[in-house]
């Protein structure tokens, strides 16, 4: 549905009703009445002054000193309304290469379905084994299915691990809670690091909030609280899962295929990728950490191509050595690890296989990516797996991506620009939206302070005829005259309290009232204030 801000009246349209019963009465607003009127500027000669040059330190500036203008007035619309979409986002073009994002049915769609998917629950009674609460989370709704095997390991973690979507009491926030089975000891030089990841915030890592042990589960667990994000996905099933894309596919090897027909991903798609990993790479080691997480399994995809890195702290504390006092003595080999982690992901993306980062498959894959995408996308990998006589730096990556940078932050500017806009039309809705609230708890209220004709006497009549003008139209045929513009045209009106009278009539046709909007607002106002006031005494 268009939002309700988007709709729009001719200056000059009337109901119906009043075109056949009333048109003595109709009002026609002249400029003066209508409109305020600002002066901006005023000077006293009309008169243009000569430009001025002045030399300041070799270079000479040109420049009017009193520019004189005419006396210029400004007219500023008598009341609130939504101007349409702007032209950079009425006529936007997405460009070759560039990432694609949301517009705006779409985003609704997407964010009508994350809210859903946030308020997903189980019935503890159909299933026991969701425990209705652990510690301080409730409303538990598992994100993963269940394995067959239930002493099956994470291939990642080497746990017995299971993931939950949880509400927390304290704030009521969704979060992604980790269980790992059976981990009874937890090493307490260990939450050094975790108080660091707790501190760490960025676009690309998903935040660790806390660590603790529970027996909610009938047994001792270690729990890990994340940021929960509705809709996300993995990178391993976004990619990788597909059973009709396999590595020894010949349409991948055959060199006149194209990449879309061979089943390979855009580049500028792994570029994006890419920028985002680096990014979050680059936080976490100047943070003195170590991802240790960078695998397509952990690495999650919002809406088309936002990816984050999950599970950041888990290691830290799963892999903790107490044979070292520090508990960073490690971490520079783990940074190093990191780096040749993000260039398996890369050759896989490449590949659209994670059959491809096996060793016998290292070298046919890189020919694959030479014979399929640009040098720097080779360069990069062979940058990031092979080995260095000098420790690997994430900055050193930065000349390899160039300027693609530019152009993933073009593609942020421009969604920036695209929620920019239809927030601009969610305040306008926000406010109507309050204002046919605020109408409905006044009118037809069946009694107030020991009063029962209370709505009906007083102002409250006057509201009651502007309610029956705003929504009970008919046309001369008697036919409903349902108008949207009509509707969000008059209440714009009432909440700017324009001067331009309206002709308001009872059901009866007995009496006829011609009011302004300001009158109708301060009577809205005060009639409301009312109201307030005895719910709050």
């Amino acid at each position: 549905m268009d939002s309700l801000a988007t709709s729009h009246a001719t200056p000059d349209r009337t109901s119906p009703l009043l075109t056949r019963r009333m048109a003595n009465h109709r009002s026609s607003p002249s400029v003066p009445t209508n409109m305020i009127m600002a002066d901006i500027s005023k000077t006293e000669d009309s008169n243009v002054v000569a430009p001025v040059a002045q030399e300041n330190g070799g270079t000479t500036y040109f420049f009017t000193q009193n520019t004189a203008r005419q006396n210029m007035s400004v007219v500023m619309p008598p009341f609130h309304v939504f101007p349409g979409t702007p032209p950079n986002i009425e006529y936007m073009s997405l460009k070759a290469n560039a990432p694609s994002f949301f517009m705006a049915d779409e985003l609704r769609q997407a964010i009508v379905q994350k809210h859903a998917l946030t308020m997903l629950t189980v019935d503890t009674e159909q299933d026991p084994s969701v425990p209705s609460e652990v510690d301080n989370y409730h409303s538990l709704f598992p994100l993963e299915p269940t394995p067959e095997n239930p002493l099956q390991k994470s291939s990642t973690f080497g746990f017995v691990t299971s993931c939950y979507k949880a509400i927390k009491y304290k704030d009521g926030l969704p979060y992604c809670l980790r269980r790992i089975h059976g981990f009874r000891q937890v090493n307490e030089k260990c939450m050094v690091l975790v108080e660091m990841w707790k501190k760490l915030q960025h676009a690309n890592v998903v935040q660790l909030r806390e660590v603790f042990t529970s027996k909610a589960f009938g047994e001792h667990s270690l729990i890990f609280a994340h940021d929960y994000y509705a809709g996300a996905e993995t990178m391993m099933s976004r990619h990788f899962q597909n059973p009709n894309n396999n590595y020894a596919s010949k349409a991948k090897w055959n060199g006149g295929t194209a990449r879309q027909n061979a089943g390979l991903l855009p580049e500028s798609l792994i570029w994006t990728y890419v920028v985002q990993l680096t990014s979050a790479l680059r936080c976490i080691h100047t943070a003195g950490l170590a991802c240790r997480v960078m695998d397509p399994t952990k690495i999650i995809i919002t809406d088309k191509s936002r990816i984050r890195v999950n599970g950041v702290g888990i290691f830290d504390v799963l892999g903790y050595d107490n044979s070292h006092a520090n508990p960073r003595a490690h971490m520079q080999q783990y940074q190093q690890d990191d780096l040749v982690a993000l260039g398996k992901v890369v050759l896989a993306l490449a590949c659209n296989s994670v059959s491809s980062i096996q060793r016998d498959n290292l070298h046919n894959s890189i020919e694959l990516v030479l014979r399929n995408y640009s040098n720097d996308l080779k360069n990069l990998i062979l940058y990031l797996l092979s080995p260095q006589q000098r420790p690997h730096n994430v900055n050193d990556i930065m000349p390899m991506i160039g300027a693609r940078f530019y152009t993933q932050l073009d593609a942020a500017l421009l969604r920036c620009d695209v929620i920019e806009n239809e927030m601009s039309k969610e305040v306008e809705n926000g406010r109507l939206f309050r204002m046919v609230s605020k109408l409905g708890v006044i009118n037809e209220r069946p009694e107030f302070s020991l009063e029962p004709t209370w709505s009906e006497t007083g102002d409250r009549y006057l509201l009651k005829l502007f309610r029956d003008h705003l929504f009970h139209q008919v046309t001369e045929t008697g036919a409903p005259w349902v108008d949207l513009a009509h509707i969000v045209q008059c209440l714009n009106k009432l909440d700017a309290g324009v001067p331009e009278k309206v002709c308001l009539m009872s059901r009866d046709e007995q009496n006829v009232l011609v009011v302004s909007y300001a009158e109708l607002k301060k009577a809205f106002e005060k009639c409301f204030s009312e109201l307030s006031s005895a719910a709050t005494a």
